[in-house]
């Protein structure tokens, strides 16, 4: 927009916008350090994002280069003299004076124009200005072991996974299903599911934490949740019943983001489906109900559980690597070399590293061909029984002696749900 395309409605929300997230930090500041000495106020910042945004418009309109570089060097003077000020007081430390810079570079966004952009970046800063407490506490019980492990994570995650190819390899056209990108993804993510249930646990304490992890990796990887946790009850068998619960609420996730995730192509097949899988999430549930209140009233752990050691374990997690790359290439070469008359045989084989794609191969199949539901239905929830009956062979075998006891009955009654969801569907 030119600057004498301007209305006035737009620069009112501009300043507006401006004024408003600085007054939100400037009154989270005066909350934090209630009490204690400040430069700056609610108005002190309301004004600091105002002095931003009328130094970007005037940049824009007048086309005046050095107006925001000298307005953010006046504030930063000030905030300079500020700090000096407070420092010799005792109090050293220095987020205040950052918010008060951070205040000013929201409100020159606001002057651009890029309302979008400041209004997230106001609400990141706000919410990490709101975890004081969160981030100290963290701090305090983080060990060198855990910093390392951190950046271990962060070169798997942010220099090594970008550096490899994203495109499928395969002796012939038909396999070419071997992509290393998405292979070290699967890495990536269940190392970034351990750490993060790691750090749950330190903050909100065992059951909270992994029952959280739960949730959360159930909308992305089910398996790569019980793959960690069955590695992690192993280590830490005090952790098994807090853990059991976290994999019954991934299942449970993964069983309506099925349904959820069919519905988005066929309406039809997702109704179809949502009979039988719909009481394969309810006994699943169920079950969640039955350990939670299993463990609270019968069996409740003496003492305070610790979160543990580490379960950052790079080995473990690449042999998954591997494991889901043979996997995923002999599923589909059995689906190659059967055909689609193979429908059921591929669900089965496809089930056993994940189901989102042959449900929504399915899903697709019956909107561009007409194809009976009954046969597509069936498919896709042998999909999920297979990848069920995979995951508890894991919990199982993978898992402490702890977490055997309590995952094999509850699998066993997942995949007997399983046979009555098939009458269901029909």
């Amino acid at each position: 927009m030119e600057p004498t395309d301007w209305t006035v409605m737009e620069l009112a929300a501009r300043f507006g916008s401006a004024a408003g997230l600085g007054l939100l930090v400037g009154f989270e500041r005066e909350h934090s350090l209630k009490g204690e000495k400040t430069f700056a106020g609610a108005r002190t910042f309301a004004f600091i994002a105002f002095l931003g945004a009328m130094a970007a418009h005037l940049q824009a309109r007048h086309g005046a280069d050095w107006m925001v570089v000298a307005a953010f060097l006046a504030v930063s003077a000030l905030v300079t003299v500020s700090y000096f000020i407070t420092g010799r007081d005792g109090q050293v430390g220095t987020t205040t004076e950052v918010s008060a810079l951070f205040t000013f570079l929201v409100g020159a966004l606001c002057g651009w124009g890029e309302l979008g952009v400041a209004a997230g970046a106001g609400v990141a800063g706000l919410f990490l200005l709101s975890i004081k407490e969160w981030s100290d506490r963290l701090a305090q019980r983080l060990s060198e072991e855990d910093v390392v492990a951190a950046v271990k994570f962060a070169v798997i995650t942010a220099i090594i996974l970008p550096l490899l190819p994203n495109r499928a390899y395969g002796p012939i056209e038909a396999l070419q299903v071997l992509n290393p990108f998405k292979i070290w993804l699967m890495v990536v993510l269940i190392s970034g599911l351990n750490f993060a249930s790691y750090i749950l646990v330190k903050l909100v304490g065992q059951r909270h934490g992994l029952g959280l992890t739960g949730i959360l990796g159930g909308l992305v990887s089910s398996t790569a949740v019980t793959l960690g946790f069955s590695q992690r009850s192993k280590l830490e068998p005090p952790l098994a019943a807090a853990l059991t619960l976290g994999i019954l609420l991934a299942w449970t996730v993964m069983f309506v983001r099925v349904v959820i995730l069919v519905s988005v192509v066929s309406r039809d097949l997702a109704i179809r489906l949502a009979g039988g899988i719909g009481l394969m999430a309810a006994v699943s549930l169920a079950l969640c109900g039955f350990l939670w209140w299993r463990e609270r009233t019968g069996e409740k752990e003496t003492g305070t559980v610790q979160s543990g050691q580490n379960p950052f374990d790079l080995s473990e997690a690449v042999k998954f690597g591997v494991l889901f790359g043979v996997v995923t290439f002999v599923a589909k070469a059995a689906q190659v070399y059967f055909g689609d008359t193979g429908l059921y045989i591929a669900g089965g084989l496809a089930g056993l590293t994940d189901v989102d794609a042959i449900s929504l191969s399915m899903a697709n199949l019956t909107n561009t061909t007409s194809a009976d539901l009954g046969p597509a239905a069936r498919t896709v929830l042998i999909a999920v029984l297979s990848n069920t009956l995979v995951k508890g062979g894991m919990a199982v075998f993978l898992g402490g002696a702890a977490m055997r006891r309590r995952m094999l009955p509850f699998t066993l009654v997942l995949l007997g749900s399983g046979v009555v969801a098939a009458f269901l569907i029909g």
